[in-house]
């Protein structure tokens, strides 16, 4: 009986597996008609919410020409407000970099008590409203605070001053990359790092040439999400900038500048250069999902 089963012609056993298979059962029951009426209403939806105001964002900047344009961000405040949202995201973006790495190894790395309220002080900035960070930065440097009238003896000025600008900017951009990196470091877990340190490598070492390649694309990824959001952020650099035209108005509070005084052609060219910002973030950060996705799967849980 064996030897018959074991030289059993091949068609005979590949028909009976076949006969045996159960068929694939579609995650999904929608007949085609609502397939395609539901996608009909997700891209109808991207294009009158997203597409078509980025569009017109565009079409409005170069509405009278390529010389308006250039001369509207060539002008000395607009020139003044690129710099410095340059300069604050400069400052800001590494700040948060070196503090997204030390929280994720700190929650990922080690087992403390506190470690959830570190993770829910994260993902603060999620849920409060910038200007009321911004708020909080007046509490605690504006000229009625302990800190304000003490920094100002030393020639230290904060707000309405390129320092509570950074700090507001800290503030809102900071869960960025600890929320990219988090996930990513616990599903890793600390098997690599420990073989590493039986081999000899110190701390640093490992962390070096074994933690930092490991985590290198999701800590880009956060790094392009916090630079894009420090780039546009509004509401609490608002607060604490002071609308000082020309020394510490952004490019956001630039943009609302120029449109409260009528002047559309130069608010939408300020704003087609954020929208510009935001098409290459998002082009490069579809180009990491793309070429890396596997290793950014850990970090798509939140």
């Amino acid at each position: 009986m064996v030897d018959i089963v074991t030289h059993a012609p091949r068609a005979t056993l590949t028909a009976a597996s076949k006969a045996n298979r159960k068929p694939l059962v579609s995650a999904t029951s929608e007949s085609r008609p609502w397939r395609y009426l539901l996608l009909a209403i997700s891209f109808a939806f991207l294009g009158v919410f997203l597409v078509l105001p980025l569009v017109l964002v565009f079409m409005e900047a170069f509405r009278k020409g390529v010389e308006p344009f250039l001369e509207t961000i060539t002008e000395p405040d607009t020139v003044s407000a690129i710099r410095l949202t340059l300069t604050v995201a400069v400052i800001a973006v590494p700040l948060n970099l070196v503090f997204g790495i030390a929280a994720a190894w700190a929650i990922a790395k080690y087992e403390f008590k506190g470690k959830a309220f570190l993770t829910t002080l994260i993902d603060l900035p999620f849920s409060v409203s910038p200007v009321i960070s911004g708020l909080v930065y007046v509490l605690l440097f504006g000229s009625s605070s302990l800190l304000g009238p003490f920094l100002k003896s030393y020639g230290i000025e904060v707000l309405f001053a390129v320092p509570g600008i950074v700090l507001a900017t800290i503030f809102v951009t900071f869960p960025f990359v600890a929320r990219e990196l988090i996930p990513l470091m616990q599903e890793q877990g600390t098997g690599d790092e420990e073989a590493a340190i039986s081999l000899g490598a110190s701390g640093w070492q490992a962390f070096w040439y074994v933690t930092l390649p490991n985590i290198r694309w999701g800590l880009l990824y956060g790094v392009l999400l916090c630079n894009a959001r420090a780039f546009g952020e509004f509401g609490a650099v608002s607060v604490v900038s002071g609308h000082i035209r020309g020394q510490t108005n952004t490019m956001p509070l630039h943009v609302e500048i120029l449109y409260n005084e009528y002047n559309a052609v130069g608010a939408f060219a300020v704003a087609s250069l954020l929208a510009g910002l935001a098409l290459v973030t998002l082009v490069l950060k579809t180009l990491l999902e793309i070429r890396y996705g596997d290793e950014l799967a850990g970090s798509r849980g939140h």
